[in-house]
């Protein structure tokens, strides 16, 4: 098959979240598929990776669109579309893709999330004609995402101001990702949670399930050299959280753990360390900063070497949808876990088996604290946990279900 995929970014290096989702994917077609990647990257002139050139026929990057503020306040005051929906649009961007598409024959269109969805909507009727199936991978329930952030900032008077934000795209984004899915031959999500959200939005659509995975065998055991290449000196051992943090959820989470959290940890243990790993730290973090047990590291290479010597690793998440890449290189390198009920939606896991479970300030110090004083169930929790993801989310089970899915809509295409 001739594949086309649409990235908000390069998918190599696979540094997060949604590169993750991309380069597992991607790279896991390519062996068998003839893949074009039309992507974004901040720095469009570099040129791409050795194993991204590999792994794509053909490879087009555009620069990040610049966004004024004055843009985004016409934008929500005038526009009916979500902000997600104009992030990354450019018209240079559209301009390659529609030449493209018009140039070549492809079996299957795919458009990785929300930011992307625009140019499969405005490009539809030309998609059609061409005879490509259009896919679209809807990674969050995106206006699940934003209603659950309104709750939580509507809770303090002090983020009310994002609350108002908050409601107004939610709204907005609950219709557009209708019409993307509407304007897709089929959506894909990766939980069964979100597949039963987004057919709430029209009967008519049924998601398909393709989780996000991981390659265990770039998460060996903690033993392995590749830890201790770069490694962080953490002593005494820290508690861990990593992700890209300029992502509202993620900073949720981190300003929740480090003022109500954390205090609570110190008391049993005042020595204990909380280190936040990750790219872009938003400016509401340096709250956290005059603790000195708390260190923010910002961009890292990798974050292997700072997961596998964490001693606890935390996902106190409050906000969000879809599930978690963190939680599946935390399970596969044998880490014990403490997570919210939100922080693990999605993946079948039962507390007290893969991981512990704390939903309030007390329950979630106190899952901590049992794990910094038992060793043994540490070792259980993590063991359990990596047998856990190596049973069904190695990308080599995972693509293989994609192939599926693109096989059935070549056929009724036929």
């Amino acid at each position: 098959m001739r594949i086309l995929i649409l990235t908000p970014q390069l998918p190599y290096p696979p540094r997060q979240g949604t590169a993750l989702r991309n380069w597992g994917l991607l790279s896991g077609l390519a062996r068998d598929h003839e893949i074009w990647l039309l992507s974004f990257d901040e720095n469009p002139q570099a040129p791409p990776a050795p194993e991204l050139r590999a792994a794509c026929r053909q490879i087009d990057v555009f620069a990040v669109p610049e966004r004024r503020v004055s843009q985004r306040l016409a934008r929500l005051l005038l526009s009916g579309l979500p902000d997600m929906a104009w992030r990354l649009w450019s018209p240079a961007f559209a301009a390659r893709f529609a030449e493209w598409t018009a140039a070549n024959r492809f079996d299957i269109v795919q458009v990785e999330g929300i930011e992307l969805a625009r140019y499969a909507v405005e490009a539809a009727p030309q998609l059609t004609a061409s005879g490509a199936r259009v896919v679209f991978d809807d990674h969050n329930c995106e206006y699940l995402l934003q209603r659950r952030a309104f709750e939580t900032d509507a809770r303090q008077p002090r983020r009310w101001h994002a609350a108002a934000y908050s409601l107004v795209q939610w709204r907005r984004l609950r219709d557009f990702e209708r019409r993307a899915m509407r304007a897709a031959d089929a959506t894909l999500c990766v939980s069964a949670q979100d597949a039963a959200l987004l057919a709430r939005l029209d009967a008519s659509i049924h998601p398909h399930v393709i989780f996000n995975g991981i390659d265990m065998a770039a998460y060996a055991a903690p033993q392995s050299p590749i830890y201790h290449l770069q490694s962080p000196a953490l002593d005494p051992p820290a508690l861990v959280f990593t992700g890209k943090m300029d992502f509202r959820p993620n900073v949720d989470a981190m300003m929740w753990f480090g003022r109500e959290v954390f205090p609570l940890v110190k008391q049993a243990f005042p020595q204990v360390r909380l280190l936040i790993v990750g790219q872009r730290p938003g400016p509401r973090l340096d709250a956290l900063r005059a603790d000195p047990n708390i260190a923010i590291t910002g961009a890292v290479d990798d974050v292997r070497p700072y997961i596998a010597q964490a001693i606890v690793y935390v996902a106190p998440l409050r906000v969000g949808g879809g599930t978690r890449f963190k939680l599946l290189e935390a399970m596969a390198m044998r880490r014990p876990i403490v997570s919210t009920t939100l922080g693990c939606e999605g993946f079948d896991v039962t507390a007290g088996r893969e991981l512990l479970i704390g939903d309030t300030p007390a329950d979630f110090a106190d899952a901590v604290i049992q794990l910094l004083n038992d060793a043994s169930l540490r070792d259980a929790l993590a063991r359990r946990a990596c047998d856990f993801v190596a049973a069904g989310y190695d990308w080599r089970a995972i693509v293989p279900q994609l192939e599926d899915i693109y096989r059935n809509l070549i056929a009724e295409e036929r």
